[in-house]
């Protein structure tokens, strides 16, 4: 056995010395190029799309023992923390930025595994500060609202803006319509049953997924209606591109509001000549159609935003608005790569991540929660997109409100922050964080509660 022991570890001394005059024989300097041309040199000579790129071919030591297996884990994880290709720089998400300014800023990218047997490979000063200064550029000409003071324009969250262009008339409409009853079969469920104004825009704190027509319950947890007009998509897993096309949705999903269609719907609502006339007066064109009533809603919508929280009057220059313990958690928020996802106007809402990159999140759940049964909804964004790739990606969820809004995740398995938090780093991460870190990014997270006239 030890001779075994022996031979396998010369194997791998001997092929990582090959890997590495293999690399420093072939590693070029940096172009003397246009930012995103050196960026794209820089990411290549350091291995990032070999285990960042689904694309990506194993290498020709790939087949060797010891190497090969530890290999196919960095890059099965590797593509499930970001699938990285050439053409995603052209115009990076703000999610991809972030992602990137963290391995930068931790020098967390290669891990210690994929160093030991790639010698050379880790970003030097020089392309450190090229990759800072691009992802910098790159988020003020993309994703800055120009709202953050000087000292914290470079930051990876945004002050949220105060509002958006709407008609007046329209949003009146929309916010009878979104309290409406009759969209539903039975005339018992509006969107204000599982988007409740009062209690953060999503459901009841005891209500693990929503309660919809004649008692029924779905399978995901209501998501928090304030803020979503800042969604990349709607959905968990983001089968809606707009407000009102998710809008459209719950009036015909038999477990919410019925078994029915939108010309039923419509029709019901004709029944009303004042609401009729209404319509008519406001769309001309098009009066009162399944069209109209979810623009309507979507401009409504629109309107629930939750600006001026704490954290954006700190980043506004108001230094008192948050306390040493709140500004202390943004760091540790930082400094533990949520905001690498969680990011933006509502920190999150802008991507999809996998569920489960370290350990198995629906095994566990299996063992820990019995209750809950896996269904369809559990699929994530494969469940829209029917690509078997995208099985247990779900849109993440900004955090704007997010200690109103209990329980957490798509299907509303943890019912405290903490929990959630302390999950997020054993799934995503791959860690076990102490206490005082999970306190300490639970209180900084209470600081993001906007103002409202709801509440």
């Amino acid at each position: 056995m030890k001779k075994l022991i022996f031979s396998l570890a010369g194997i791998c001394l001997a092929a990582a010395a090959v890997i590495a005059v293999y690399r420093f024989a072939f590693r070029k300097s940096i172009p003397d190029a246009e930012p995103s041309v050196q960026v794209e040199a820089i990411l290549s000579q350091n291995d990032c799309f070999q285990c960042h790129d689904a694309s990506a071919q194993k290498p020709f030591y790939g087949n060797l023992p010891v190497i090969g297996p530890m290999l196919d884990k960095h890059m099965g994880r590797g593509t499930r923390f970001v699938d990285l290709s050439k053409a995603d720089l052209e115009q990076p998400s703000e999610v991809l930025l972030s992602k990137l300014e963290y391995a930068v800023r931790k020098g967390s990218m290669p891990i210690h595994e994929y160093r030991m047997i790639h010698w050379g490979t880790g970003f030097n000063r020089k392309e450190k500060s090229l990759l800072s200064g691009w992802i910098l550029q790159h988020r003020a000409n993309l994703y800055s609202t120009g709202l953050n003071a000087p000292q914290f324009a470079a930051e990876p969250v945004q002050v949220m803006p105060e509002s958006v262009p709407t008609d007046p008339a329209k949003v009146a409409l929309g916010e009878m319509m979104y309290n409406d009853t009759r969209i539903s079969l039975d005339n018992t469920i509006s969107c204000a049953s599982c988007h409740i104004l009062s209690q953060g825009g999503a459901d009841e704190a005891d209500d693990r997924t929503s309660e919809g027509i004649n008692g029924l319950h779905g399978g995901v947890n209501a998501p928090t209606v304030f803020n979503a007009l800042f969604n990349a998509d709607q959905f968990w897993n983001g089968r809606a591109h707009t407000l009102a096309e998710q809008a459209a949705g719950p009036p015909v999903n038999p477990v919410e509001m019925g078994d029915q269609t939108w010309d039923q719907i419509v029709a019901r609502l004709r029944q009303d000549k004042q609401l009729v006339a209404r319509f008519k007066a406001i769309y001309p064109d098009e009066g009162l159609t399944a069209e109209t009533v979810c623009d309507a809603i979507q401009e409504y919508e629109m309107t629930l935003i939750t600006p001026n929280d704490r954290l954006d009057r700190y980043f506004k220059g108001e230094s008192s608005a948050l306390t040493a313990s709140e500004i202390a958690g943004y760091e540790d928020f930082k400094d533990n790569c949520c905001a690498a996802c969680h990011v933006g106007k509502t920190l999150g809402s802008q991507s999809f991540e996998y569920m489960g990159i370290f350990e198995d999140y629906f095994e566990d759940r299996a063992e820990t929660r019995p209750d809950i049964a896996y269904n369809s909804d559990d699929d994530g964004l494969a469940g829209f997109t029917g690509n078997p790739a995208d099985l247990h990606f779900f849109k993440v969820p900004n955090l704007r409100l997010v200690t109103m809004t209990p329980p957490y995740y798509h299907d509303g398995s943890r019912e405290t922050l903490e929990d959630a938090v302390r999950d997020m780093f054993r799934f995503e991460l791959g860690k076990k964080p102490s206490e005082q870190t999970v306190s300490s990014i639970c209180t900084f997270l209470g600081a993001l509660n906007g103002e409202s006239q709801w509440w």
